[in-house]
């Protein structure tokens, strides 16, 4: 292999951009790895680390862009730099009318829209605050989907937002629907009455899209950017967030999704919901609460929130099919892994997904180990090697950084599950594949190779694997739910119906006697 590098001086492509367009420079034919960034010190040292750097990128200004790869062929270069360009060139039409507008400021942008209220911040974290405060200062709402910036830059937003009545959502904000148009990574749902407020990219997504399937809908999602709830930032966002949909008059029922929350911010955020005219629902991730405490409704795990949230909305819940473990095929898995000790490992595009299933599994089963996990010795000594029941979210800065999402480009992922499926130790493979906005075209589609080779190997060896999937989605969204369930399950997958059910189900594959629900 040749590592070839082009460097394009002072040529500035957002994050976003790059992740797809470092997607879809890897299916070239000839490219054997590629990784279109900025110049940054981060990305720098990504390149290094994936030995796709040398002195000409070492001398790169931030401000650079770089395309680094290595190629089969050396003569093919050029070629491939021009496939490259040419992805990078091609322009998203903006249409007013039927003219192209780009523009290269916010303060162009506002000049030519002035009926605009929201911008969506997606540039390296570097300079991030600084566009999302020329934003604020421009009266516009900001979602801002940058994440690496500092924890002080964010609290000065907030306050700054707060002072004059806008939302700060974000940084690290994954998910949005406002006025019923999905922002960032978000799913097709139908509008409704009840509201969500998320600390969660994927917890926001799998609220919505339980909501939708049990007959609601969404009058708001508001995303509030992961750090929101801690210590230091102090729910800010959310407790706005709150008092807007107190006063919305679609919204009927409210629901409210994080991971665990600092417990000074937690009990603030439940002493203001407590306040509120309208029934509030909480599933905070890990939380052992499930009880009612004067209109807030606490729920233990995500489907049960839905469910709530819908029942409060007025829904008749009595001809749902609401989906009961599947007790006869927990026994034949159970029967085909025998005396042996089998291990889960769960391979995880979304955050929060990854953190239910893991808590879930930690209410019954001995050594789990998750790199999310907050306790140092429940973390795995190596990122790049399992042991016991490993839980990975593949979309944590230390899988994504100088690399696309995984939500966009599952690659790492696949390169891991090829070395979990030879693990004779693993008896359960669990896989998210999220659809919506911004996500893969085909998600189920790019591993049902895969997953085919992974259970003849087993099979010839003697051995029983189970790959479990779940599919985040619903039928109006562009990859189509049906669809992706039917590549999952002719190739030999199990399909969850939840994310709620998807760490049950691997529970109870590889647990033992009495059944827990």
């Amino acid at each position: 292999m040749t590592l070839t590098v082009k460097i394009m001086e002072n040529r500035y492509v957002d994050s976003v951009s790059l992740m797809a367009l470092s997607t879809r420079a890897n299916e070239l034919d000839g490219v054997n790895e590629v990784i279109v960034a900025m110049a940054t010190d981060m990305n720098k040292e990504v390149m290094e680390n994936v030995h796709l750097f040398n002195e000409e990128i070492k001398q790169a200004k931030s401000s650079d862009l770089v395309i680094a790869m290595t190629v089969e062929n050396a003569e093919q270069s050029d070629s491939l730099f021009e496939q490259i360009e040419q992805m990078m060139n091609e322009k998203k039409t903006i249409t007013q009318g039927q003219s192209e507008q780009v523009f290269s400021t916010i303060d162009t942008a506002v000049e030519a829209n002035p009926e605009a209220n929201l911008a969506l911040i997606s540039v390296n974290g570097l300079f991030a605050a600084r566009e999302a405060r020329k934003a604020l200062e421009k009266n516009l709402h900001v979602m801002m989907f940058s994440d690496n910036v500092a924890v002080e830059e964010e609290i000065s937003l907030k306050q700054f937002a707060h002072e004059r009545g806008l939302f700060m959502m974000g940084p690290d904000c994954g998910t949005a629907i406002i006025n019923n148009k999905g922002l960032g990574f978000a799913n097709k749902v139908r509008s409704g009455s009840i509201g969500i407020i998320g600390a969660s990219g994927t917890g926001s997504q799998e609220l919505s899209v339980r909501i939708h399937e049990f007959g609601g809908g969404i009058s708001q999602l508001i995303g509030t950017g992961g750090r929101d709830l801690s210590q230091a930032v102090g729910g800010l966002m959310m407790l706005d967030a709150m008092d807007e949909l107190e006063k919305d008059e679609q919204t009927k029922v409210i629901a409210l999704i994080s991971k665990p929350p600092a417990k000074e911010v937690e009990k603030k955020i439940i002493d203001k919901a407590k306040m509120m005219s309208k029934p509030v629902v909480v599933w905070f991730v890990g939380s052992e609460k499930e009880s009612q405490e004067e209109n807030v409704y606490f729920e233990k795990y995500s489907k049960n929130a839905a469910l709530k949230a819908v029942e409060l909305a007025g829904i008749d819940l009595s001809t749902l099919d609401l989906h009961p473990l599947n007790w006869p095929l927990i026994q034949e898995v159970r029967e085909s892994f025998g005396s042996e000790k089998k291990y889960i490992r769960g391979l995880f595009a979304g955050g929060t997904l990854c953190a239910e299933a893991l808590t879930i599994a930690e209410e019954t089963l001995a050594d789990v180990y998750s790199n999310i996990s907050h306790e140092p010795e429940k973390q795995p000594d190596d990122l790049f090697h399992s042991k016991g029941h490993t839980f990975i979210d593949f979309g944590a800065d230390e899988y994504t950084n100088g690399k696309p999402h995984p939500m966009i480009d599952p690659s790492n992922r696949i390169e891991r599950f090829r070395k979990e499926a030879r693990d004779p130790e693993v008896g359960v493979i669990i896989l998210d594949f999220v659809l919506g906005f911004g996500a893969h075209p085909d998600p189920v589609g790019m591993m049902v190779d895969e997953i085919k080779q992974a259970k003849e190997q087993a099979r010839k060896e003697g051995r029983a694997l189970e790959i479990l999937g779940y599919v985040l989605g619903t039928e109006l969204d562009e990859q189509v739910l049906t669809k992706q369930i039917d590549q999952l399950i002719e190739a030999g997958g199990i399909y969850a119906s939840s994310s709620q059910n998807t760490g049950l189900l691997a529970r109870e594959f590889v647990g033992k006697g009495e059944h827990h629900e």
